[in-house]
């Protein structure tokens, strides 16, 4: 599949580790842009379509505490090759302002910073799953782990399988994303995920409104 340059809609991620309140940043966003008469599609990663979101529940769920990050990797890069195709780039060919909560940055981070697996491959198969398509600005919300911990110990829901994982991990997949950001220049916008849900939602509606433009 050839990448297209310049596609007429517009696509932003929301990143960042579990707890930093991403999701919620995705959603405030959609509501102002879809109240301004914007067409806006929402989706997630792993997931988004049929097929990638049944993968999602086998990479997530707690009985598979055997699976292997080779494997963990390839099951995110198939529901990733999927999405992009079934439903992200139809959307931004629409003409639609694409919103999805994680991409290729997580890929990085948890499976590169976390997992230890090496950056050259993850490149190789990001690249296969994607074809070449990015983000026009991902959105990083920067958190300390034990906040993130606090905050998602206050949800009392029951954690999935990456969601078990330690603070040591956490902290490198952490760290990952701030090594990661700084290489990303303005493709990535570095937030502190500590700032008020209002202070948080008026930086990032401010720059998706300045790329608009």
């Amino acid at each position: 599949m050839q990448k297209e340059e310049n596609p007429p809609g517009f696509f932003f991620v929301f990143d960042g580790i579990d707890g930093c309140g991403k999701s919620t940043q995705l959603d405030y966003a959609k509501r102002r842009l879809t109240a301004e008469g914007r067409k806006v599609v929402t989706t997630r990663e792993p997931g988004g379509t049929v097929i990638a979101e049944t993968i999602r529940t086998l990479i997530l769920s707690p009985e598979y505490v055997e699976m292997v990050p080779e494997c963990e990797l390839l099951l995110y890069a198939a529901a990733r090759a999927q999405h992009v195709r079934e439903k992200i780039l139809p959307a931004l060919a629409a003409g639609a302002v694409v919103l999805c909560d994680r991409f290729d940055l997580a890929t990085y981070a948890y499976q590169g910073f976390g997992r230890h697996i090496s950056l050259d491959l993850l490149r190789t198969v990001n690249t296969a799953a994607t074809g070449g398509l990015s983000p026009r600005c991902t959105f990083l919300f920067d958190i300390d782990v034990d906040v993130a911990f606090d905050r998602m110990a206050a949800m009392k829901k029951k954690h999935d399988r990456l969601e078990s994982d330690n603070r040591d991990f956490f902290s490198r997949v952490a760290e990952g994303y701030r090594v990661l950001a700084q290489q990303g220049g303005d493709r990535v916008m570095i937030l502190d995920a500590e700032l008020s849900k209002e202070e948080l939602a008026e930086g990032v509606y401010g720059k998706i409104v300045e790329l608009l433009e």
